[in-house]
């Protein structure tokens, strides 16, 4: 119960896409315009996406996975974690009851 709590306060605070895009554009030395351009978006679009201002569209993290050269999914799932968090961010004292349910639903 105690480690849920703890990956559940976590969770709220971290952009979880954003940062991990902003791990694997460092790790592979590339420039935020060279992504803006494989993307077609100005580089001032891209920046927010990676600060996590602006939402990606699914599109483009398909597209991120694909230049970046890293699983579709993983970088999906990261992206759609996000959401997840934002909508539940109006209501945290559901999100514990959301998780269960969703868990006890997919059987995870």
């Amino acid at each position: 119960m105690l480690n849920f709590e703890r990956s559940l306060r976590n969770f709220w605070l971290m952009n979880l896409f954003p940062t991990k895009l902003h791990q694997l554009r460092e790790s592979k030395n590339l420039l935020q315009k060279d992504i803006a351009e494989y993307l077609a978006i100005d580089t001032p679009q891209y920046c927010r996406i990676e600060k996590g201002e602006r939402r990606a569209r699914r599109e483009q993290v398909i597209a991120l996975a694909e230049y970046l050269n890293v699983d579709k999914e993983d970088l999906l799932s990261l992206w759609l974690a996000d959401q997840v968090k934002e909508v539940l961010s109006e209501d945290k004292s559901i999100a514990k009851q959301v998780f269960n349910i969703a868990d006890s639903t997919f059987n995870l």
